[in-house]
C-alpha cells in the first residue's frame, strides 16, 4: 500500500541491491524525503530499475532518488552506462574551441539525465562548480576549469543538457571547495581567504547560475573564518544572507553528508542536522550508516521536526520530468556519439 504523506527533510540510503524490511520501514518514515544510491546498490541496469521502481512505489509523492554521477572517477553506475569524462576534459576542450566545448557540455548533461531517468533515478548531484586551483585532491579534475567565468558557461550548458532530458541540477560545493587542500570527507578544511577574494573568484559560478537554471545547491563542509566560524553548510550567513539574500537563489539547498569529517565541528549527528536545517538547508543527507539514520529520524521527531506540504512541493522539483529545457539537436544518440568522439574512455 502506497503511503500518501509529504516529503520530509532527510535523505537516507539503503544497504544493498534490493530493499529489506528495514529499508522499507526507514523510507516510510515521515521525515524522509529522498534517498541516495551508491555503487554498492548497482549490479546491472535491470537490477537498478527494479530497485528504483520498488523505492518509488513506497510513497506518494514518490521519494526522489539521487546519485553522485558526475563523470570521471565519480560515476556510480558503469555497466551499460556511457562513460562520462571528468569535467576538466570539457574545460580543456574550451581552451581549443569554446563553441565545441559548450555543445559537448550540453551533450554530457543530456546523456547523464537520459540514462539515469531511464533507470528510475531522478537526479544526480551535479555539476561541480568548484574552481580548479590545482590545490584540492578531492576536487581535482572534477572541476571544469580554473577560470570562474568559463565554469559558469560550461556549468550552464551542462545544466541545460540535464534539463533537456527532464533532470534537475545541483551545483556544488558552495561557495567553493577548490582552494583548500584538505578533503572534507576526512578532515575539516579551512579557507583563510577574505570574503572579497572568494566573491571575486569561487562565488562567480554560483552567482551566475542562481538565475533559475540551477535547481539546487550543495554547500561545502569548509570553514571560511573571515566570513563565519561555521562551515558553509551550517552557516546562516552563507546560506540565508549570501546565497539567498545577495545571490537571490530560491531553489533547494541540500546539505553534504552529515557523516563526513568536515561536518564534525557541529557536534553529534542530531546537532549537525539541526545546525544545517537552522542555517537554511532544506534537506540533510545522512549516508552509509543506517543505525545513525534511524537515530536521527527518531531524535528529529522527538524534537518536533515535521514534514510540511510547502517543503514537499519544493522537493518535488527534483523529480524526473519536473524540469525541462531546449531539445538537444539529434537527441540522445547524437549526444552519446559526441561524447564517444572525445576518445576519453
Amino acid at each position: 500500500m502506497t503511503l500518501k504523506i509529504p516529503l520530509g527533510p532527510v535523505m537516507v540510503d539503503v544497504a544493498g541491491l534490493e530493499l529489506t524490511e528495514a529499508d522499507v520501514r526507514r523510507l516510510s518514515h515521515p521525515l524522509v524525503g529522498g534517498m541516495i544510491l551508491f555503487a554498492r546498490n548497482f549490479e546491472s541496469p535491470e537490477q537498478l530499475k527494479r530497485l528504483t521502481t520498488a523505492i518509488h512505489a513506497i510513497r506518494e509523492p514518490a521519494l526522489p532518488i539521487a546519485v553522485d554521477h558526475e563523470g570521471g572517477r565519480v560515476q556510480r553506475f558503469r555497466q551499460d552506462f556511457t562513460a562520462i569524462p571528468p569535467m576538466r576534459a570539457l574545460g580543456e576542450r574550451w581552451n581549443q574551441s569554446p563553441e565545441e566545448a559548450t555543445q559537448l557540455a550540453v551533450s554530457v548533461g543530456h546523456v547523464i539525465g537520459a540514462e539515469l531517468i531511464a533507470h528510475g533515478v531522478d537526479f544526480s548531484f551535479a555539476p561541480v562548480l568548484d574552481m580548479d586551483w590545482g590545490e584540492s585532491g578531492v576536487i581535482g579534475n572534477r572541476a571544469f576549469h580554473r577560470e570562474p567565468e568559463i565554469i559558469s558557461k560550461l556549468g550552464r550548458a551542462l545544466m541545460l543538457g540535464l534539463a533537456s532530458a527532464g533532470m534537475a541540477s545541483v551545483g556544488k560545493h558552495f561557495p567553493g571547495h577548490g582552494f583548500v587542500k584538505a578533503d572534507s570527507h576526512l578532515e575539516i578544511p579551512v579557507d583563510e581567504r577574505s570574503f572579497e577574494q572568494i566573491r571575486d573568484a569561487d562565488l562567480i559560478p554560483f552567482r551566475d547560475l542562481a538565475d533559475g537554471v540551477m535547481t539546487a545547491v550543495m554547500p561545502a563542509h569548509v570553514i571560511y573564518p573571515a566570513v563565519d566560524s561555521h562551515p558553509a553548510g551550517f552557516s546562516a550567513k552563507w546560506l540565508k544572507e549570501i546565497l539567498r539574500g545577495q545571490l537571490g537563489f530560491d531553489g533547494i539547498i541540500f546539505s553534504d553528508d552529515l557523516t563526513m569529517e568536515g561536518a564534525s565541528v557541529a557536534g553529534s549527528v542530531i546537532q549537525r542536522a539541526h545546525a544545517a536545517l537552522n542555517a537554511g538547508c532544506d534537506m540533510v543527507l545522512l549516508c552509509n550508516d543506517q543505525a545513525k539514520a534511524d537515530d536521527l529520524l527518531r531524535d528529529l521527531t522527538a524534537d518536533g521536526i515535521v514534514a510540511t506540504e510547502a517543503l514537499s512541493k519544493k522537493l518535488c522539483r527534483m523529480h524526473a520530468g519536473a524540469t525541462s529545457g531546449p531539445a538537444v539537436p539529434g537527441g540522445y544518440e547524437a549526444a552519446r556519439n559526441a561524447i564517444a568522439a572525445l576518445g576519453l574512455d
